[in-house]
């Protein structure tokens, strides 16, 4: 007799599935919710407790951990004392276990941590070489066209499209990713887990999840190849990112997005920022969208042709005509805008204005982030530090030395720049124009304090006379 256990939270494609492996002569043992409505469309089911010769107890605590279980889902097939030990102890070889566990990211609460579940995938994915472990719905029709081959057509009364393997992995490299994938969910489920427990701020040992949300349109440099990971339930807006028109994304694209965004964040006013290469090359704030992008790209339009722009506010038409204006007088482009929103007349503009100009929107910045901490990748390793974003903190223990006391307003002014400068890559001087919340130079990336100094008195000019 062949035996597939399938307990799974996501219903997706499972009454499909089970019909499918029926009709291969396989026996369903399964659990709760899932035997519940695996019957209800009349597909036989063997409850679990019939396997472990024991209730599901403890308000569903204990279903499926059993010597039972484990031990059909663990003996080893190629082993023959394996095997007799295994009729002596009369125990059902589970050649195909399909679970995916408690949504612990969608409520974090010690009664969604899933123990049963992962038990069954560790033991199904140890033992890959005789049992299918099957996480992802999306997995179902391979593993259903896998089985049928085994099987052989005369033991099915189901036609299946995906029975023709010509070219696709072969049955123990198939088995062997669908065990790198379980193992790849456990620990993603448990590393969110630990986190949820840890109070320890640089805890011992520490692993980051991360579930795939973009394959980039290539890496650092054309001949590299990129993807992005986000961390489960962050607040990130670059979580919604979502393209509207345009390019897709390379590596240098998103990081530049990012950047803005760390830019923007740090102010309730309206902001804009023009990004080149992580860093910089235009920050103001404005009355409102149109005022803070007109300011961003007059503070070093040459700097600007090929950037990102990415403000805290939605794109609206004036403010989409401000990238028109910038084309028309300098003959310069943009490479991609990131906005929370974007009107449709501005959309319509802009998508006419230049059609490999990518247009992205994040919705909501959040004010504060969900998670504190930042990662600098190293050789080996990687480092991690708070964010800094608490940059109005030592404002009140400023303190002023100086023979010539600035006035408020120019106070105002250096809380500003202070903010800006924060985001511009070390060494950084910044030149702030005397009235206007807007950057007039920026010197960054220096290796000398001196030459950064230069480069931004440099790009100031005339702004930088009787202040």
């Amino acid at each position: 007799m062949k035996y597939a256990l399938l307990s799974v939270y996501d219903k997706t494609g499972i009454v499909d599935f089970a019909q499918s492996i029926v009709s291969l002569g396989y026996k369903i043992i399964s659990t709760g919710g899932t035997a519940k409505v695996l019957l209800e469309n009349n597909i036989k089911v063997i409850p679990i407790q019939e396997i472990t010769k024991n209730p599901e107890s403890f308000d569903g605590r204990m279903k499926t951990i059993s010597f039972q279980v484990e031990s059909g889902i663990l003996f080893d097939r190629s082993n023959s004392s394996h095997v007799k030990q295994a009729k002596a102890l009369n125990i059902n070889p589970i050649d195909i276990v399909v679970c995916n566990l408690y949504p612990f990211e969608e409520k974090q609460t010690i009664e969604n941590i899933d123990v049963g579940g992962p038990t069954m995938l560790r033991a199904g994915a140890k033992n890959f070489k005789s049992v299918y472990v099957v996480i992802d719905p999306k997995d179902y029709d391979k593993v259903i066209s896998f089985c049928h081959s085994e099987a052989g057509p005369k033991n099915s009364t189901r036609s299946f499209p995906f029975a023709t393997l010509e070219g696709q992995d072969d049955n123990l490299g198939f088995r062997q990713k669908l065990a790198a994938k379980a193992f790849s969910h456990l620990s993603f489920y448990d590393s969110q887990i630990a986190r949820f427990l840890e109070k320890d701020l640089f805890p011992q040992e520490l692993t980051i999840p991360g579930r795939k949300t973009i394959m980039l349109r290539y890496g650092e440099n054309p001949h590299q190849k990129a993807s992005v990971y986000m961390l489960p339930n962050t607040n990130s807006p670059l979580k919604n990112l979502k393209k509207e028109w345009g390019r897709e994304l390379s590596y240098v694209n998103l990081t530049d997005i990012n950047a803005g965004l760390e830019s923007v964040r740090l102010f309730k006013e309206p902001c804009a920022v023009i990004v080149k290469h992580n860093s910089p090359c235009g920050l103001a704030l404005g009355k409102n969208a149109k005022e803070a992008l007109k300011r961003a790209v007059d503070s070093d339009p040459e700097s600007a042709f090929g950037g990102i722009i990415v403000l805290n506010r939605t794109m609206d038409l004036k403010a989409a005509r401000v990238i028109g204006e910038f084309k028309d007088t300098r003959h310069a482009n943009i490479d991609i805008v990131a906005v929370p929103k974007i009107e449709n007349q501005a959309f319509t503009f802009l998508s006419r204005l230049r059609k490999s100009m990518g247009i992205y929107t994040f919705g909501k910045i959040s004010t504060k982030r969900n998670y504190d901490k930042s990662i600098k990748f190293i050789d080996g390793g990687f480092i991690v530090q708070t964010t800094d974003d608490d940059i109005e903190r030592g404002f009140k223990d400023w303190k002023i030395v100086t023979k010539k006391k600035p006035s408020a307003r120019q106070m105002e002014q250096m809380k500003v720049a202070w903010k800006f400068i924060s985001r511009i890559r070390s060494n950084a001087i910044i030149v702030l124009d005397k009235k206007l919340p807007m950057t007039r130079g920026i010197g960054s990336g220096q290796t000398s304090r001196v030459r950064s100094t230069k480069i931004a008195l440099e790009q100031a000019g005339k702004f930088t006379k009787g202040g």
